[in-house]
């Protein structure tokens, strides 16, 4: 089965997915510490710049206290405003925000208050603004009552602190006068109306009186009671007979009027309870129900000419009949009941005249006795009412109290609630981080850039062959000839690592050629090249380095070597076959040292594919192979031009070099492609130019870290 690194997991075109550990994050993060941190420096310093830039907003708060709710007394009339709910206490703080307060607020500001509330305003306002041409500012005025508590607190912000606490103790001072004109205004206006009802009434009653006394003194009515009170009570007792009468009479002939119009529009009598519930009209409609229901129940399974159908139609009429009967009836009673009441009426109205007549004639001078003893008492009433309404309006005025008192004035603060520097600090401070962080992880799956293993092994599918580091401190002459001069340095390790990878990744034995290959320029290919070649050869391998990047040759220059013979001059002069090649004077074969050959380009050319797609270039190869070990050649870059493709055609095997953090995964995987395309073996990639701290971050290689210690230690 394939592994993660082969062949065909390159040729894979579904997505893979890379699984990011914290140290994966933390590399992202160092990695991208300059691009990241001063953006997220600039954003948070700008948005706490912009912030600190606002109105300075200063707070200032007033407190008041409600009496906890007691019992009171019990008379009617007595204003309670203690809080006893939280509708209550919410009632109050609507007041305070309301726009009537505020408004009285306002109005009670003295001239010198109002330049105070202008002040703020005055100072951002254009030089020669007059001072009444800018309008006073309570500021924003917050009522809110403490959580379990009696305590209703008013927060004011304003952009002047003497002004926020000016306006704070105000709406206390505000709301406190409201409760009291609430409290004692309604009995005021009371007591002035019940007063001069009292003194209107006193008069009247004593003039009634007086009245009265004159007229019996005339009269001499004293001994006239007794009689006029045996014929008052007949009176009266015929006047409630001839009422009640009457009031039945009116009862009736309202029923009767009922039916009347319920005969007229052919309403259902039986919906007047006086019939529904006469004699035996409520058994005859329950029996005329039950009938109706059973001739349903019949009418489900039988037609209408059955004889079960015929007989319960039969019951049913006669049911209707005798129902038809019994209303008739109940009208019938009805009317005599009519009668009977209007022959009573008409007697008690006789006997009721005759005793009105009795009682006209026994106490004629009594009427006008009476009329001025009721006008005397109604009077006499209603003054005692007024009077005993008026002691207890001004008792209850006595005992009606506002339940609240100011628990703590608001004082000027010191500094500005707004901009809140510790508030912005720490929001800049949460942009900042989270700037941070977004940038670099984004900027990390934004970028396609070959940074790690996973991106060869996982990504492009190709086997790691080594990780070289960064040789920049280096002279060039150097570090190309790091194994031929058999140096102990980090880079000789790092090249031989890569020569053991090459052996056991390859299939094919000795003799064979090796093509060396990047992606663009600057990958440092030539650099692989000329170390692998020193590898094999340290190692005994007879092995020719050819130069095969004809458009720029650089081998001959690495090595101090002329480039007047070499490859180009060879296919010029006609491409030679006999001899011994390697003493080709033409071909130029250069014996660099014992093991080890070099093969210039022997000179440049604008259109090298005149000699890679020759025969004679391939035949060339396979003479080469005879005299040599192993041949690798330095080919030119595959995404600069299509050179190497046509060199991989006649080579056996090929190494890829990618430069941390230079060519892009997309580019490299789509030229690996090209190659396995061509039927070439493709060994693996070698990492080239990671520094020693980026080798251990972005690899396993953690060897290095020893080796350095212990090779500088011998050093």
């Amino acid at each position: 089965m394939p592994g993660k690194g082969s062949p065909r997991a390159a040729e894979r075109e579904d997505d893979i997915v890379e699984r990011r550990t914290l140290r994966d994050y933390y590399i992202i993060l160092r990695e991208r510490l300059w691009i990241a941190l001063p953006l997220a420096l600039l954003i948070s310093v700008g948005y706490g710049y912009h912030k600190m830039q606002a109105i300075p907003i200063y707070g200032a708060r007033a407190t008041m206290q409600f009496e906890k709710p007691e019992t009171v007394v019990t008379a009617q009339g007595v204003v309670d405003q203690a809080v006893r709910s939280d509708i209550d206490l919410n009632t109050y703080i609507t007041i305070l925000g309301s726009q009537t307060l505020r408004t009285r607020v306002l109005e009670s500001f003295k001239p010198a208050e109002l330049d105070l509330l202008r002040r703020a305003a005055l100072k951002r306002s254009p030089p020669g603004t007059a001072p009444g041409s800018v309008p006073p500012s309570l500021g924003w005025v917050q009522p809110f009552s403490s959580r379990n508590s009696y305590v209703i607190d008013i927060n004011v912000t304003h952009e002047d602190p003497e002004a926020a606490a000016l306006v704070a103790n105000r709406y206390v001072e505000s709301f406190m006068g409201y409760l009291f004109e609430n409290a004692g205004g309604a009995n005021k206006d009371a007591i002035r109306y019940l007063s001069e009802q009292a003194l209107r009434l006193q008069r009247e009653s004593e003039a009634a009186e007086n009245e009265l006394q004159s007229y019996m003194k005339q009269h001499n009515l004293l001994s006239l009671d007794s009689s006029q009170n045996l014929v008052g009570d007949a009176l009266r007792k015929a006047g409630m007979l001839r009422d009640e009468a009457r009031l039945s009479l009116m009862g009736i002939e309202a029923k009767m009027r009922q039916i009347e119009e319920y005969q007229a529009q052919g309403k259902n009598l039986l919906e007047i309870p006086e019939i529904a519930g006469h004699g035996a009209v409520p058994s005859l409609k329950a029996q005329l129900s039950k009938l109706q229901q059973e001739q349903n129940l019949l009418s489900e399974r039988y037609l209408e000419r059955h004889p079960e159908m015929i007989k319960k139609a039969n019951e049913i009429a006669v049911t209707e009949t005798d129902l038809e009967r019994a209303k008739s009836l109940a009208i019938a009673e009805l009317r005599a009941r009519q009668a009977e009441v209007k022959k009573q009426y008409t007697a008690y109205q006789e006997e009721f005249d005759k005793r009105e007549k009795a009682s006209m004639n026994l106490g004629d001078l009594a009427v006008q006795f009476r009329s001025l003893q009721r006008q005397a008492d109604v009077n006499k009433e209603n003054y005692m009412t007024i009077l005993k309404r008026l002691n207890e309006t001004r008792t209850l005025k006595g005992i009606e109290k506002v339940p609240v008192h100011p628990l703590d004035r608001a004082m000027p603060s010191f500094g500005p609630i707004s901009p809140n520097k510790t508030s912005i600090t720490r929001t800049c401070i949460g942009i900042g981080v989270l700037v941070f962080f977004g940038v670099a992880v984004g900027l990390s799956f934004i970028d396609d850039r070959v940074k790690s293993s996973w991106d060869i092994e996982s990504f492009i599918g190709a086997n790691l062959l080594g990780i070289i580091p960064d040789l920049a401190s280096m002279k060039d002459e150097e570090k190309y000839t790091l194994l031929l001069d058999n140096k102990q340095a980090p880079g000789t390790e790092a090249f031989l690592s890569v020569y053991s990878s090459i052996k056991i990744n390859s299939r094919l034995d000795f003799p064979k050629s090796i093509l060396v290959t990047s992606t663009i320029p600057g990958e440092g290919k030539t650099l692989i090249s000329c170390n692998v070649a020193g590898s094999f050869a340290r190692h005994g391998k007879k092995t020719l380095l050819v130069d095969c990047d004809l458009r720029r040759p650089m081998l001959h220059r690495h090595f101090k070597q002329q480039n007047n013979a070499g490859l180009l001059a060879w296919f010029d002069s006609g491409g030679a076959m006999e001899g011994d090649l390697t003493t080709n004077p033409v071909l130029g074969i250069i014996k660099l040292s014992e093991n080890l050959f070099l093969l210039c380009s022997g000179g440049r050319s604008k259109s090298p594919t005149e000699l890679l797609e020759n025969p004679l270039f391939g035949q060339l190869l396979e003479r080469l192979k005879r005299e040599f070990d192993l041949i690798i050649v330095d080919s030119p870059p595959l995404g600069a031009v299509t050179d190497s493709l046509l060199i991989a055609e006649r080579i056996d095997e090929v190494v890829y070099v990618c430069r941390f953090n230079r060519a892009y995964r997309k580019h490299i995987r789509l030229y690996m492609r090209a190659l396995r395309s061509g039927k070439n073996e493709v060994l693996g990639i070698v990492l080239n130019g990671l520094s020693p701290r980026r080798i251990e971050y972005y690899s396993n290689y953690r060897y290095y870290r020893s080796y350095k210690k212990y090779y500088g230690a011998q050093a």
